[in-house]
């Protein structure tokens, strides 16, 4: 049902009711009409025909006067109702350039029905309201309007206007017609009184001086009539400065909640922007929703702020991102578990995540009586006053909740706030779901690479696992050398499948007990090239370019004295060199057809005499301390950390920071 009638309304008959009416419970008033109060504050709240009429209804019943909604149209001229309406009319002119922008103003207020003015004199205007199609008005409704085009005008200090009602669309007219006709303010007509004063004293005080009358007489007639035209003159000059400070004080006034109003959109607008560069920034879902997060802190007015994000399988809902909260209630949100598979769960977020609607609560003490006892318990360990709640929605799935609250009551959470935030959640959901499609993906195809490196492991039971610890022993390297995590999962991917050109390698060669013939030797060589071209016939796009020549190379000493190009120093990509160490380390300390596996110390001293040999020595002094974990050296000055360029550099570049 189209929602058509603006709060501003429903709040001018409030404000009527709490000065003459005050024993009426207004919430439960706004109860029967399914309003809530926080609502009725929030001018872009909107409500239905169906809302706007049970709520008169009611309101006739409780006050028993048929005739309160044209008292309330009226009553928002008085000093203590003038809100919305003063500051739409009070930085104009007058009651006829009021009604010239009926149509604008009304607007503002409603959508049920076109307004249309025409101007038919200094002081009279017609106006035809025309309802819109499939909207059906009720008599109480003109009444009201009438009591509001009265408003205008006395807003102006003017006397009550005529209004004439010639056609009315509930009398078998097919629009309401009114022909508004008033009298001049009080200012106005004391300076027409005093102009014409002033034009009829000076020909009375010219004829007296040109007629006969004696002197004495003259001069009394003449201090009289100036001291009249002096007087009036005061009186008049008072009149319009008190009606002027007032327009001034009421433009003041309005210009003040502009001002506010301006802020608060570019505040918004702000936050939107903002939240629109983080998501775009990231492909991981947990760097998203931090980022989104810290916006939230940044622009809004809230004490808190979390996401919780259902698991895969959407049996429940789980704490991803927040702040505001304390270690304690941190600690209690990380490990609680907001059931979705459980019919009698009645948190609030449950209910919210499977109805796919927000909710905004000013008093959380109405909702206690509702709730499980195991969500009584935990919304009073969290002390939330008040919170808005909101479902994270791509297309038709919910992906999870984004709620904020406040400790303390700062101020009522109004509809924009929520309108706010259900504009952000879409916008978070679509990123979370590319996001997490990413990650799965991610997921596939780290599975394909262990299946693809376990086949070959699995040729050997001694060689089984091979691939595995290398890969292991090669991250931890990275992450030795502080290198970004692009780069990182690049060595990942290259390290998995270092060794896959052996499938094109015989099992006599591969599991012969004893020394391989330089003929052998040479075959199995091969396999480092075959390794490179296999590669290159998969489509490896962005960061995972360069798996092929670092995989390629992964027995290229710096020495020069490797295969298969005899690549020397940095000519050696850094991937590579970082592989050479980790596979060199994994092949000594297992077990092979040949030999028994070595020593962890003898391996360690090997490794140390093969440093600036074979082998580079910062990277082996960054595997020592990686396998001892202590720590040698500082090698962090030379590598770039989370470097977002560092994917698109070749690796020896990378390790120089270029």
């Amino acid at each position: 049902m189209d929602k058509l009638y603006n709060s501003v309304i429903i709040n001018n008959f409030l404000k009527l009711v709490k000065a003459r009416y005050s024993y009426i419970n207004i919430l439960d008033l706004l109860q029967t009409a399914d309003m809530e109060l926080y609502q009725i504050e929030d001018e872009g709240c909107w409500f239905t025909q169906d809302q706007v009429d049970r709520f008169y209804d009611n309101l006739v019943k409780m006050t028993m006067n048929p005739r309160i909604a044209r008292e309330a149209g009226l009553y928002s001229a008085s000093p203590e109702a003038l809100g919305t309406m003063k500051r739409y009319v009070m930085g104009m002119l007058g009651p006829g350039k009021v009604f010239e922008k009926v149509e604008q103003i009304a607007n503002g207020y409603t959508r049920s029905s076109r307004y249309s003015s025409r101007r038919l004199g200094r002081r009279m205007v017609e106006i035809i309201v025309t309802p819109n199609p499939g909207v059906e008005e009720r008599p109480y409704q003109c009444e009201n309007r009438i009591g509001y085009f009265e408003a205008i005008v006395r807003v102006f200090n003017h006397r009550m206007p005529h209004i004439e009602h010639s056609e009315c669309m509930f009398k078998g007219g097919s629009v309401c017609r009114y022909r508004i006709s008033w009298q001049e303010s009080p200012g106005t007509l004391l300076r027409w009184i005093r102009n014409t004063a002033f034009l009829l004293g000076g020909i009375g005080l010219g004829l007296i001086w040109f007629s006969l009358t004696e002197l004495q007489i003259k001069l009394l007639l003449t201090g009289g009539s100036l001291g009249v035209l002096l007087g009036l003159s005061l009186v008049t000059e008072y009149r319009n400065r008190k009606e002027l400070i007032a327009a001034l004080d009421n433009l003041r006034s309005s210009t003040d909640q502009l001002l506010d109003t301006i802020s608060i959109n570019y505040n918004h607008a702000l936050l939107i922007n903002e939240i629109g560069q983080t998501i775009s920034k990231h492909i991981q879902v947990d760097r998203i929703l931090s980022g989104v997060v810290e916006v939230l802190q940044k622009y809004l007015d809230f004490d808190r702020g979390l996401i919780l994000l259902a698991n895969r399988d959407g049996t429940f809902l789980e704490y991803r991102a927040g702040y505001g909260y304390s270690g304690e209630q941190l600690a209690i949100l990380k490990t609680t578990k907001f059931h979705l598979d459980n019919p009698s769960s009645r948190g609030i977020f449950v209910v919210s995540y499977r109805e796919k609607k927000p909710y905004l609560v000013n008093n959380v003490e109405e909702i206690l009586e509702t709730l499980s006892p195991h969500s009584l318990e935990f919304a009073r360990f969290m002390g939330s006053k008040s919170f808005i709640c909101c479902p994270i929605l791509y297309e038709e799935q919910c992906l999870g909740i984004l709620a904020v609250d406040n400790i303390n009551t700062k101020r009522p959470l109004l509809q924009r706030d929520l309108n706010l935030l259900m504009g952000i959640a879409p916008e978070i959901g679509i990123s979370i779901h590319n996001a997490l499609m990413i990650e799965a993906q991610q997921r596939q195809f780290q599975s394909v690479l262990q299946t693809l490196a376990a086949s070959i492991d699995a040729r050997d039971f001694l060689t089984a696992g091979h691939s595995e610890k290398v890969t292991s022993y090669a991250v931890g390297i990275c992450k030795e050398l502080g290198l970004s995590r692009e780069y990182t999962e690049v060595i990942r991917v290259a390290s998995q499948l270092h060794d896959y050109g052996k499938i094109g390698i015989r099992d006599s060669i591969l599991k012969k007990p004893g020394p391989l013939s330089a003929r052998e030797r040479e075959e199995i060589k091969a396999h480092v090239e075959k390794t490179e071209q296999i590669l290159r016939k998969i489509n490896f796009e962005g960061i995972y370019r360069e798996v092929p020549s670092i995989a390629g190379a992964h027995h290229e000493w710096i020495d020069g004295s490797g295969y298969p190009r005899g690549l020397k120093g940095e000519q050696i990509p850094l991937g590579a060199r970082i592989i050479a160490v980790a596979d060199f380390f994994e092949a000594i300390t297992s077990k092979r057809h040949y030999r028994e596996p070595m020593s962890f110390e003898q391996a360690l001293a090997i490794l140390k005499e093969e440093s600036g040999k074979h082998l580079d020595p910062l990277v082996v002094d960054a595997f020592i301390a990686y396998i001892t974990g202590v720590r040698r050296f500082k090698p962090y000055d030379r590598f770039p950390t989370d470097n977002p360029d560092v994917s698109a550099l070749r690796p020896q570049q990378a390790i120089k920071g270029v």
